[in-house]
């Protein structure tokens, strides 16, 4: 893919796998992944717009223990007004986004056709808090008269149809349920070892440390290695159904005027209701 202006080139390294360590991994363990990452206005999912977008593709596991590992970033001009608050989590500034930033229909366009692309070959999308991202690629596309990732892959059957996807923040609660503590990608960094050099908040930092969250996860718990990527997505929506319900139940005693947890999962249910 040609270089353009507001995205940086691709990059191609080669990485160690947490995977590695210890006894060959199973299944698409040691296939390859496709991490994805976006930083945006807000946190409305549906109503804010993407700045910056992160793609990390990790080929198979070699026989060495690590990866081949291509970054794809984009830096978009969302069109509106970057508030200082989200300006103060990833450092794009509006008057940044606006003079190196590219068209956001074209980057929505290119991020989109990369992860249908994946998604189409059987390539698992490793994203933490999956369904903010894909909810707001959704809405980005469907703000701009593109087909959006259903519609790319040929499925209807609404947010099933997306995938198959990995969100290393589902599994972590749905394997370890009752550990105390935050559970940001920080967090999670902590828990399961994996270091960081960087500061999170810029989107292929962020999308690294959630692939290597997720395959250190997968040692840590190796049913979730055992199981297939098709088990896997269902085993994710009813995780996320019964952690909101249970969030949604707690905080209706705690804190009744605010908003509960979507039960949906990969995509918002306001979403699904629209295409």
């Amino acid at each position: 893919m040609s270089q353009g202006r507001g995205r940086l080139p691709a990059m191609t390294t080669r990485t160690p796998s947490p995977a590695a360590a210890g006894p060959a991994a199973p299944g698409w363990v040691a296939g390859p992944l496709l991490g994805f990452d976006t930083e945006t206005t807000g946190v409305d999912p549906l109503g804010d717009r993407l700045v910056t977008a992160a793609v990390v593709s990790r080929g198979p596991l070699g026989a060495d223990g690590a990866r081949d590992q291509d970054v794809r970033t984009w830096l978009a001009d969302p069109g509106v007004e970057i508030p200082e608050a989200a300006a103060a989590v990833h450092g794009i500034t509006t008057e940044r986004a606006r003079a190196e930033g590219r068209p956001a229909a074209q980057v929505l366009e290119e991020v989109a056709r990369a992860l249908a692309e994946a998604m189409a070959r059987g390539t698992p999308v490793v994203a933490f808090n999956a369904s903010f991202d894909l909810t707001l690629m959704e809405a980005g596309l469907a703000r701009h008269g593109l087909p959006g990732l259903r519609e790319r892959l040929g499925r209807g059957d609404g947010g099933r149809g997306i995938g198959p996807i990995l969100d290393p923040l589902v599994l972590d609660r749905a394997v370890d349920r009752y550990r105390r503590g935050k559970r940001r990608l920080g967090d999670l960094c902590a828990v399961y070892g994996v270091r960081v050099d960087e500061s999170l908040h810029t989107a292929e930092v962020d999308v690294a440390a959630a692939l290597d969250v997720l395959e250190a996860m997968v040692r840590a718990h190796p049913r979730l290695g055992s199981m297939s990527l098709a088990e896997l997505q269902g085993f994710q929506a009813r995780a996320h159904r019964e952690w909101a319900e249970s969030f949604n139940a707690w905080l209706a005693k705690r804190n009744p005027d605010r908003a509960g947890a979507d039960p949906s999962w990969p995509l918002a249910k306001e979403l699904l209701a629209l295409r």
